[in-house]
């Protein structure tokens, strides 16, 4: 009787939206209003201008940020801070893109990301030789 389409499925929280708790979401999720705790989505993700999000941790496939964010970010995909996105916390996503003017706060880990070799306790001295004049 009735179908559902196969295709994802898109949930909506208006900009008059205020959640505080878990939110699971099955497809897509586009965030006009305000979430108050962990976004669980098994799909992608966009925070709109109206939008914040606030809570321990934020996961997506892809997720794309106009608005606010405060939370640790986990993206199996690509992670996109537009020009007007806020987000305070640390991100660990595939790959990430902040376009200019974005505010970006903590730190990003990627798979691709190679540490830097740790320091030596003391630097290496380059130059010439320690030499003696001759004696007369």
């Amino acid at each position: 009787m009735f179908k559902r389409s196969q295709g994802r499925i898109l949930t909506y929280l208006s900009a008059t939206s205020e959640i505080q708790g878990t939110l699971n979401v099955e497809g897509n999720l586009r965030i006009d209003g305000i979430v108050h705790g962990t976004v669980e989505v098994r799909g992608d993700l966009e925070v709109a201008k109206t939008g914040l999000v606030e809570g321990p941790e934020l996961k997506a496939h892809n997720i794309v940020v106009h608005g606010v964010i405060k939370a640790r970010i986990v993206a199996e995909g690509r992670l996109i801070l537009t020009r007007t996105a806020r987000l305070e916390g640390d991100i660990t996503a595939r790959s990430v893109d902040i376009e200019a003017g974005a505010h970006y706060v903590g730190h990003i880990v990627t798979p691709e990301v190679k540490a830097l070799p740790a320091p030596s306790p003391y630097p290496e001295l380059i130059g010439v030789e320690d030499q003696r004049l001759p004696t007369p």
